[in-house]
C-alpha cells in the first residue's frame, strides 16, 4: 500500500490541477479578449461557417503580442492581436489568417484542446511517479530524468495534434472552396512572422518542422485532386 501512495497521490495532484486550469485559462481569456469583428474578414469566415453548417465562427481576439492562434477547451478560437495586426498590416491575408481559424477548429473538433488539458495535468502526475521511482534507482537526478521523459511524451503528443489539425484544416479549406494554398503560403512565413528562428530539434519541439506540415497538406491536397480527375 504504501508503494501505492506516491501514485494515489499524484492522481489525485492531476485532478486538481486539470480543475485549476480549466479555470484559470477560461478567466485569462475572458478578461483580455473581445469577438473578433472585421468587415472585411466576413466573406471568408462566412464561406468556413457555412461549410460547417453554423450562423457564425465563435472567434475572438486575445489581447497578447506574440503571433499565434489557439483553441480554448469551451470551443472558442483566439487569434492574438499580435496576429491580428499582421493581418492588418497586409503582411498576411484574409485567406490565410481563415486557415489559422481553420487550424485551431480543427483542434476543437478533434477533441485536442480539451485533451490538452488533461494531458498537462497527467503530465505533472506522470512526472511525479517518475520522479518518486527513478529517484530511488538514480538518488539526485532521477527528477531530472522524470523531467526529460515527461518533456519528450509532450512533445510527441502535441506534433500529432497539429498533424492531425492541418489535416481536418485542409479538408474545411478544400470543401469551402478556398484550397489548401493560403494554408501552406501561411505556413512558409510563419517562423518569419513569429519570430521561431532558433527552435528545438524537432523531436523536442511540441510543433512538427514546418517543412514536413507542409508536405503532408500536399500530399493530402494532391489525394483529393486525383480523386476528382
Amino acid at each position: 500500500m504504501l508503494q501505492l501512495t506516491p501514485i494515489l497521490i499524484a492522481i489525485g495532484m492531476a485532478l486538481v490541477i486539470y480543475q485549476i486550469n480549466v479555470w484559470r485559462t477560461s478567466k485569462a481569456l475572458d478578461a483580455q479578449s473581445s469577438r473578433l469583428l472585421d468587415r472585411d474578414l466576413v466573406p471568408v469566415l462566412d464561406r468556413l461557417a457555412r461549410t460547417l453548417d453554423l450562423d457564425r465562427l465563435p472567434v475572438h481576439i486575445y489581447e497578447v503580442d506574440p503571433v499565434n492562434g489557439l483553441a480554448a477547451p469551451d470551443g472558442r478560437i483566439f487569434l492574438t492581436r499580435g496576429f491580428y495586426q499582421k493581418y492588418r498590416a497586409g503582411e498576411i491575408s484574409a485567406e490565410e489568417l481563415a486557415s489559422v481559424i481553420a487550424h485551431e477548429l480543427g483542434h476543437v473538433a478533434l477533441g485536442h484542446s480539451r485533451r490538452r488539458m488533461v494531458d498537462f495535468s497527467g503530465q505533472n502526475a506522470i512526472r511525479v511517479v517518475l520522479a518518486t521511482l527513478l529517484g530511488r534507482f538514480l538518488p539526485g537526478i532521477g527528477i531530472v530524468v522524470a523531467n526529460a521523459l515527461t518533456g519528450l511524451l509532450a512533445a510527441h503528443l502535441s506534433r500529432s495534434d497539429e498533424y492531425e489539425a492541418d489535416a481536418w484544416a485542409a479538408a474545411l479549406m478544400t470543401k469551402a472552396g478556398i484550397g489548401v494554398g493560403p494554408q501552406v503560403s501561411l505556413l512558409e512565413k510563419l517562423e518569419r512572422l513569429s519570430g521561431m528562428a532558433g527552435r528545438p530539434p524537432v523531436w523536442m519541439a511540441s510543433h512538427p518542422a514546418t517543412e514536413s506540415r507542409i508536405a503532408a497538406i500536399r500530399r493530402l491536397d494532391a489525394g483529393w485532386s486525383a480523386r476528382t480527375h
